[in-house]
């Protein structure tokens, strides 16, 4: 796997200041926050981090909080991260009090792009540094941008999608899209991705395009729901695009029900535990694997400088299809992950063995060489 293009590396998160950060530590993913002390505080200025939700993949809390704590405190930087469990309202509050609390960088995964700009734009005119993390605000003006090649992502699982259905000799098969929120610009650049490897399929008669629906706010239940729909209108689908694991397992979930799983190839992305488990199960054919930990070590290693006074260099940039302006960025490089490369996620350390060859999926992961 590539280790992306960086021009801030981890390295730079772990320098310290020679001074010690407190972190704390909550199970309540609501309303948790990490902070160092004030005398900290004065030292350099203070980073705060809104991430969106925990419901819409686990990565949040269960990754880039824990990346993200381990930068800051290695570098004795004040910090403050709140999750704003999918709540717009509760999301404008946390920036309110993090500004109020004496944030000098703050750093957020927009819910959409309306509440983030409103964010964004108080930040600024408080002097506020701004980062988005993951997810670029639609003419929002952040200062930089860290993320994934979120096309690429997509072209991974369109690739990913033919390769599994050329190994199962499909003719002609109809595919349904199972896309993400119509308000997450990412959820946009995926199926960017997908729909230019799908749409040669579909224009050479090779593949039928089948159902095309989007999951408001990347809701699970509400993705079972739709597909459900989608397979009752066309029960012939012979592959699903998923837009990350969480609709893929609702997918699959109706698909056992019918059984079909196994039979119909599913998509994926965030190589979570129960997606790769999906994978090895032969459930879901493939998913794509972003390492979290390179990304949160850039979006640290950038709050890190601004708090400090810096003024970093990102390695290039992005263009802001609504404003026209080029966000300067981190951008990292995806990886496609199927059955044979599920031991690369947890030889990475994203994922531990013990949480992944649990009972049933033990043998499978013998299968896999997964050491």
């Amino acid at each position: 796997m590539r280790k992306g293009i960086l021009s801030l590396t981890a390295a730079a998160a772990a320098m310290t200041l020679g001074l010690t950060a407190c972190g704390g530590e909550s199970g309540d993913t609501s309303t948790a926050q990490s902070s160092a002390t004030p005398a900290e505080s004065k030292a350099a200025g203070k980073v705060g981090v809104i991430l969106p939700d925990s419901k819409s993949s686990a990565r949040w809390e269960t990754a880039d909080r824990k990346y993200l704590e381990e930068a800051f405190k290695a570098a004795g930087v004040a910090y403050d991260i709140q999750n704003a469990q999918g709540d717009k309202t509760q999301f404008q509050t946390i920036a309110d009090q993090m500004i109020t609390n004496g944030a000098t960088v703050l750093m957020i995964v927009n819910l959409d792009s309306g509440t983030g700009k409103a964010v964004l734009d108080k930040a600024k005119a408080q002097g506020v540094a701004t980062i988005d993390y993951d997810r670029l605000t639609l003419n929002g003006g952040a200062s930089y941008y860290v993320s994934f090649d979120n096309t690429k992502v997509g072209t991974l699982q369109g690739e990913g999608l033919v390769k599994c259905l050329t190994d199962k000799k499909a003719d002609k098969p109809i595919v349904a899209e199972l896309n993400g929120s119509p308000t997450d610009n990412n959820a946009t650049l995926f199926k960017n991705g997908y729909d230019g490897v799908l749409k040669l399929k579909y224009d050479a008669k090779e593949y039928v395009k089948g159902p095309d629906q989007s999951v408001p706010d990347w809701d699970n239940a509400q993705a079972g729901t739709i597909f459900e729909q989608m397979l009752t209108e066309q029960p012939k689908i012979a592959g699903v695009l998923a837009a990350n694991d969480g609709l893929g397992n609702a997918a699959i979930a109706v698909l056992k029900k019918n059984s079909l799983n196994g039979k119909v190839p599913v998509t994926g992305q965030d190589a979570t535990v129960q997606g790769l488990q999906n994978i090895l199960a032969g459930d879901q054919c493939m998913t794509v694997y972003k390492a979290i930990k390179k990304e949160a070590d850039a979006g640290a290693s950038l709050a890190i400088a601004l708090a400090k006074g810096e003024k970093p260099a990102a390695s290039g940039s992005v263009k802001d299809t609504e404003s026209g302006a080029d966000v300067p960025a981190v951008l990292l490089d995806p990886q496609a992950i199927f059955f044979d490369s599920v031991k690369d996620v947890v030889a990475d350390g994203f994922v531990t063995k013990d949480e992944l060859c649990t009972g049933e999926f033990a043998a499978k992961c013998t299968e896999a060489g997964i050491q």
